[in-house]
This record gives structure tokens, C-alpha cells and sequence, in this order.
């Protein structure tokens, strides 16, 4: 008989950093030694089913001193082994397990933006019952997996941080930008409602370790320029006046560095002027106010992109001044003389043209009347 006691079971060192280690020979030799450490449970399992439990210590593989063992004796064998699955399930804190990944596509309810939550971290896990863990994840994780469990802890907390930071988002109770202040709170929920999932499966998680959750980079860059519009608006006291300022500073620096030509200018000239004009807003074409700073800064773009021409954008070209012609010799003199250059003849002081509509006078280059918008004849 002392031949069968040289046998011990017991976790190598490489599997001592494990959650979960399995036994590789479901065939236990009679009178085999199993040693389990002081954070450890070792569990005889067949057919799905705990049938006994060793706790810390040196243990004797015999039906005579675990009456449980009679039930796994392997007739086949002469009584001499018995048949099962043996695990060993350590009960310590296991901390520095990776998690993380995509959250969601998420509205931002104060800029009304849809943004792309990340998040990268990492967790401890333990086992709450070891006798549980065993039943529930026998059959629908491998357990020969050292990191199967991790997994999938890890994918069941990546679902609940989902949904609590999706909620506190949309019921505004967490902002977009200041997530990171908020990691505190965040992971409260996080584990609270990440332990209510694990719970049946005999596990949980103590704490998160060092996380955080960001935004996509394009989509930070964007709710940064949004909120520094809406600060200078409210600065400004007005959407018209921002709008106007910025107008004022695209010209400037389009002038400075060259590329503005005088089209920008002069665009963004008339685009101010138009805001300014007492007119504009007599006539209607003053959109009702928007109810929030983040629509004033929609507004504000449609209007810039409205009103202010392309770079490229050249001034409009003015009919040059008519040339008199005497009517003495018939030539043509320059523009504004006096007297005919060919034969010496006093032109006569030319009758200033007048709107047929309200007789105002008419400036040379007018094409419709100042007072009254009537078209002047050809």
C-alpha cells in the first residue's frame, strides 16, 4: 500500500496564478495524496455535479475517510481508482485583469452630438462560491482555459459599463467632456451592477483598478470647438455679433497670411455690414432667436456661410464713366473735360438724370433709384 501514497495531487506552480485549475487525469488513483493550499477548495465533479469538497491541507484519496469517494470508485479498476473531475478554485483576490474596448454611439444631450465612448482599464476578480462557479460554468466555459473565466468576466463588465454610462449620459447626469471626473462614481455603478450579473455564477468583482473612458478623437476635437463657440457667443451677448467677429477675424487672418485677396475682404465686409444694417431686420430676414447657445452656433455657420464670398471671389466691376462728345467737331474727349481738346468748344454743363417715378436725381452709374428702387431706362 505504500506504493500508492508516493501519488500527489497538487497545483504546479504555473497554475498557482490561475482562478480555476483542473486536475489533467479524471482517473484519481486510491490512496493518492492531495495537498490544497491555504487559499484553496478542491471539488470532486461528475456528470456536472459537486459531489465533494476538500478543504485546506493534506488529504487521503480513500472512500474510508471521504464517504463521498464511494460514489466515483471506478468498478473497472477493481475499486483501486476513482472516476471524476477534480478542480481546484482559489479563493484569493486576482487583480491587474485587463479589460476594455468600445462603449457606444452615444447622443450628447447638451450639444445634441452623436459621439463614440471608449473605454480601457483594468479589474480584480474573486470567487464568492466555489461550489457555484464549478456548477454554472462547467459546461459553458472552458475551463481548461487559464484565462476563459477573465474573459469572460471581462466581456460581462465591458456590458455593464455599457449600459450605466449609457443611461447617466442620456439622463444627463454625466457629462460628455467630464467623464474622467466623474470615474468615482462611474465605477461604483459599474460594480454594483457588474456583481448583480455575477452573482449567480459564484463570482465577483471587488473594484476596478486604473481606468478611463474617452472619446474618439475626432469626435473631443469637435465638442471642444463647439464649446469654445458657444463660449464666445454667450461672451458676445449675441449670435449676430459673434458671427460678425468672426467674419472680421477670417478676413484679418486671410489678409495676413496672404490668401484672402480683396474678394475675402471685401465678402466678409459686406456680410458684417448686412447684420448691421437697420433694414435687415425690417425686412423680415431676421430668423427667430434659437433656443440654445449650440443652436445660435448652427445658425452662426449657416449665416457665415451665407453671406461671405469665396476666397477667390473678385469685386464686382463698375461701368466706366461715358466719354462727352462735342457737338461741334464730333470727337470723343476724356471723361469729366470741360472743353472739346480738337476744337476749343465749351461743353455745356450736362442735365443730372431724374427717376421718372418720384423725379429724385439719378447718380451717374445708378441703375435703380435710391428713393423709390425704380429701374432707370436705357
Amino acid at each position: 500500500m505504500a506504493w500508492f501514497e508516493r501519488e500527489f495531487i497538487a497545483v504546479p506552480e504555473t497554475g498557482k496564478k490561475q482562478l480555476v485549475y483542473k486536475w489533467p487525469d479524471v482517473n484519481i488513483r486510491r490512496y493518492s495524496r492531495a495537498i490544497v493550499n491555504a487559499d484553496q477548495t478542491a471539488l470532486f465533479v461528475k456528470s456536472g455535479q459537486v459531489l465533494g469538497a476538500l478543504g485546506p491541507g493534506r488529504h487521503r484519496i480513500d472512500a474510508d475517510e471521504l464517504p463521498v469517494l464511494g460514489a466515483l470508485v471506478d468498478t473497472l479498476t477493481g475499486g483501486n481508482f476513482y472516476r471524476a473531475e477534480l478542480y481546484f478554485v482559489s479563493s484569493r483576490e486576482f487583480a491587474g485583469i485587463k479589460f476594455g474596448g468600445r462603449l457606444a454611439d452615444i447622443a450628447d444631450p447638451v450639444s445634441e452630438q452623436i459621439v463614440t465612448l471608449r473605454v480601457f482599464g483594468e479589474f480584480a476578480l474573486s470567487v464568492r462560491d466555489a461550489r457555484q462557479l464549478i456548477t454554472s460554468l462547467a459546461g459553458s466555459t472552458d475551463l481548461h482555459d487559464p484565462a476563459g473565466i477573465e474573459s469572460w468576466s471581462a466581456d460581462l463588465l465591458l456590458k455593464a459599463m455599457k449600459v450605466a454610462v449609457t443611461q447617466g449620459v442620456s439622463q444627463g447626469e454625466w457629462p460628455v467632456l467630464g467623464l474622467s471626473g466623474l470615474l468615482p462614481e462611474i465605477e461604483q455603478a459599474v460594480v454594483r451592477q457588474t456583481n448583480t450579473a455575477l452573482y449567480e455564477y459564484g463570482l465577483r468583482i471587488p473594484r476596478l483598478g486604473n481606468f478611463d473612458i474617452t472619446l474618439a478623437p475626432e469626435d473631443a476635437d469637435r465638442l471642444k470647438r463647439l464649446a469654445k463657440d458657444v463660449t464666445y457667443i454667450r461672451l458676445a451677448g449675441d449670435f449676430r455679433q459673434y458671427a460678425a467677429g468672426e467674419m472680421a477675424l477670417g478676413a484679418g487672418q486671410g489678409l495676413a497670411s496672404g490668401h484672402g485677396h480683396d474678394g475675402g475682404f471685401i465678402g466678409a465686409a459686406l456680410g458684417i455690414n448686412a447684420l448691421q444694417q437697420p433694414g435687415f431686420a425690417a425686412a423680415g430676414n431676421t430668423p427667430p432667436p434659437p433656443s440654445s447657445p449650440w443652436q445660435q452656433h448652427q445658425q452662426v455657420r449657416e449665416e457665415q456661410s451665407a453671406t461671405a464670398l469665396p476666397p477667390t471671389a473678385k469685386p464686382v466691376a463698375l461701368d466706366p464713366p461715358a466719354k462727352p462728345i462735342c457737338t461741334a467737331c464730333a470727337t470723343a474727349n476724356p471723361p469729366g473735360a470741360k472743353f472739346c481738346v480738337e476744337c476749343g468748344t465749351r461743353f455745356a454743363p450736362a442735365e443730372p438724370a431724374r427717376c421718372r417715378e418720384c423725379d429724385a436725381e439719378l447718380l451717374p452709374t445708378a441703375r435703380f433709384c435710391a428713393s423709390c428702387g425704380t429701374r432707370r431706362p436705357d
